[in-house]
């Protein structure tokens, strides 16, 4: 029996926000009506959503949280359009305001950065909260580029006297002893999309003056050895691919007055073969210990090309077909 039908009002307070809402040439109406089976309409001063009851408590719900968003301040794209109907779609009532509206920083060209899907949020609560995070997930998802916007924010807010980046330089694929220069030029490839990162918040000016007193440093890994690093706020970018003993060297050089947030990707190691990830491990070690948090971001919270998210998914179906296959094989053997 088909359902009845039933529609639902959603007051609206002038013109420039029903554009603001629908999008231009009603781009973001057309994504929700393309998702569920429901007819929007605008009426003067309200929407009016008309199908299932279930689909239209959905819809009514979604479209009342981008108006206030909008009414927040918040500049509402197609992307943020197609994260509450995902999230709506998955049933999940979520505080869309609470998580687009929170600014980490500002970059020099009056960029906000801010979280954008409720995994960063969680991310970026889970460094405020605690001493040392992890943020695991697949590439794209934010982890490197928020985690150097809280501590450049910490560091303006004078709650750190420095930023410590690093990475372990591990080869992927290339070899560093054929690569031209000196030890610092055969490191800097390794570290260059830190630098990117940085010249993109804080503006190439600043970041030099900031390197050349002290104030922020750059290094590999290995750098951190024998050191005990204070009042610091430390990122180790890719850490999937450091060694248990890596691992443990860098978490002891924690000093007092430091944060530390360890990034990383446990499908990409470029570890040898034979060489287990100190990530991997840490996770087990470090699990249940106070001030120590776990975030774990997915294809979900990938907030570059829409194509990023498909190839990801597109990897993780052949990684699960070829163990399947693998496990197979090993037990008709």
């Amino acid at each position: 029996m088909a359902h009845k039908e039933t529609e639902t009002r959603v007051p609206i307070l002038s013109n420039d926000e029903a554009q603001n809402l629908f999008g231009r040439f009603d781009q973001h109406l057309k994504l929700v009506e393309e998702s569920f089976p429901v007819k929007i309409v605008s009426r003067g001063d309200e929407v009016v959503v008309t199908g299932a009851p279930e689909d239209v408590d959905k819809v009514s719900t979604l479209v009342q949280q981008l108006l206030d968003l909008l009414r927040s301040g918040v500049t509402v794209s197609g992307r943020e359009v197609k994260y509450a109907i995902r999230l709506a779609q998955e049933g999940k009532d979520a505080d869309l305001g609470d998580v687009f509206s929170d600014v980490v920083c500002v970059t020099t060209r009056g960029k906000p950065i801010k979280p954008k899907t409720l995994g960063q949020k969680e991310y970026v609560e889970a460094i405020r909260q605690n001493g040392l995070v992890f943020g695991i997930g697949p590439a794209g998802t934010g982890k490197t580029y928020l985690a150097m916007a809280m501590a450049i924010q910490a560091f303006k807010n004078k709650e750190v006297n420095r930023i410590i980046l690093t990475r372990p330089a591990v080869e992927a694929g290339e070899k560093l002893g054929f690569l031209p220069g000196d030890l610092q030029e055969k490191v800097d490839p390794y570290l260059r999309p830190l630098y990117d990162a940085l010249y993109d918040i804080l503006g190439i000016d600043s970041f030099q003056r900031f390197m050349e007193r002290g104030m922020i440093e750059v290094a590999p890994l290995a750098y951190m050895r024998g050191r005990t690093l204070d009042d610091s706020f430390i990122i180790l970018d890719e850490a999937q691919n450091t060694t248990a003993e890596q691992m443990k060297m860098f978490l002891t050089r924690l000093g007092f007055g430091s944060k530390a947030v360890v990034t990383g990707d446990i499908t990409q190691v470029d570890l040898p073969r034979g060489k287990f990830s100190g990530l991997e491990e840490v996770r087990t070690v470090l699990h249940d210990v106070e001030g120590i948090a776990f975030v774990y971001l997915s294809d979900r919270d990938v907030v570059r090309h829409e194509l990023v998210q498909k190839i990801i998914k597109a990897y993780e179906r052949f990684d699960l077909t070829r163990k399947k296959t693998e496990t197979g094989q090993e037990e008709t053997s």
